[in-house]
């Protein structure tokens, strides 16, 4: 019985998943546009952050119920399907435009986090000093991005107001909306996966890497394939910029906050340096050596073979060490 409500449970979650994250997309790119703000800056903050709420809930929650494993490979492996799974999968339906400001800026910040990180799990826990700090360099990194955002000067032109038929109130509406079924939809969904890979026998680390956050991304997903689709290269790529910072410092640092975190070998011998490489793989696949950056089918090939390359690791690391 309890089997059948989880398969259900990952349909339902499914359906409604798709469903919301076109309309979230929408009411997201229609309120950038309204209130003169850069594409990028609404993808990194209102659809990054906002999709990355089931991360931090399921972090939290496994944080409070003692299960280190689920707390952090939850965010790390999250991050790590951003980059391969994601917009492997996006670049492969159709191609982004990766912009010079987020080679300039956003990806070195992305870089030095992961960095951090690393530093921080150096002797194998995080304390809640650790993870205040994490929350601290993401308050004064949002700050910054912020002010420097919004001092630019964006025209009508430049963001599209003068094209959108979509009111405030609409944008407004959906936005959050949208949001609030994405979140429902990914628990549901993330429930249902969680039952069925316990049943099975699979331990907590290897269901937060694999099941719990792919299933936690599962809104980045529908998100960036959506804005993608639409042209929203910005809100695309900057939904998963966006999800891998608040991951990374907000996600790890309030469950570090409930409770310190204590993290393998594994994680800073295997997990990390993936989540590096991912990371520094953008450089290379969004520099334009004659002309603007993009991730093509190419490009977003590798990156989805990377991520099955690795999931299919842990897979067979899980087997062995049953076995």
């Amino acid at each position: 019985m309890l089997a059948f409500l989880a398969v259900l449970a990952i349909l339902a979650g499914l359906t409604v998943l798709v469903w919301s994250a076109d309309r979230f997309v929408e009411g997201a790119a229609a309120t950038a546009r309204h209130f003169r703000m850069p594409p990028l800056l609404i993808g990194m903050l209102v659809v990054g952050f906002g999709t990355s709420a089931p991360e931090m809930v399921v972090s939290a929650f496994a944080a409070i119920q003692g299960s280190p494993g689920i707390a952090l490979g939850n965010a790390y492996g999250s991050n790590i399907a951003n980059i391969g799974l994601i917009l492997g999968v996006t670049a492969l339906i159709r191609p982004i435009a990766v912009q010079p400001q987020v080679l300039r800026q956003e990806l070195p910040f992305l870089a030095l986090i992961t960095i951090l990180a690393a530093w921080l799990l150096r002797d194998g826990m995080l304390s809640r000093f650790d993870a205040v700090v994490l929350l601290a360099v993401f308050g004064g990194l949002m700050t910054w991005s912020i002010r420097q955002s919004m001092n630019s000067n964006w025209t009508e032109d430049e963001v599209g107001l003068e094209s959108d038929p979509m009111s405030i109130r609409q944008a407004a509406f959906w936005l959050t909306a949208g949001l609030v079924l994405l979140v429902g939809s990914s628990r549901l969904l993330v429930w249902g996966a969680v039952e069925i890979a316990r049943l099975l026998g699979i331990n907590d680390l290897l269901i937060g890497l694999t099941v719990v956050a792919v299933g936690t991304s599962l809104p980045e997903l529908a998100s960036s394939v959506m804005a993608a689709r639409r042209g929203e290269d910005d809100i695309a790529l900057g939904n998963i910029l966006g999800s891998n910072l608040f991951n990374t410092l907000v996600v790890v640092g309030l469950a570090g906050v409930i409770h310190p975190l204590e993290a393998g070998p594994e994680v800073l011998l295997r997990d990390i340096p993936v989540m590096a490489a991912m990371t520094g793989s953008l450089f290379l696949f969004g520099y334009g050596f004659r002309g603007p950056g993009r991730l093509n089918q190419t490009k977003g090939s590798i990156l989805l073979a990377s991520y099955v390359l690795y999931t299919l690791f842990l897979i067979w690391t899980a087997i062995r060490t049953a076995g």
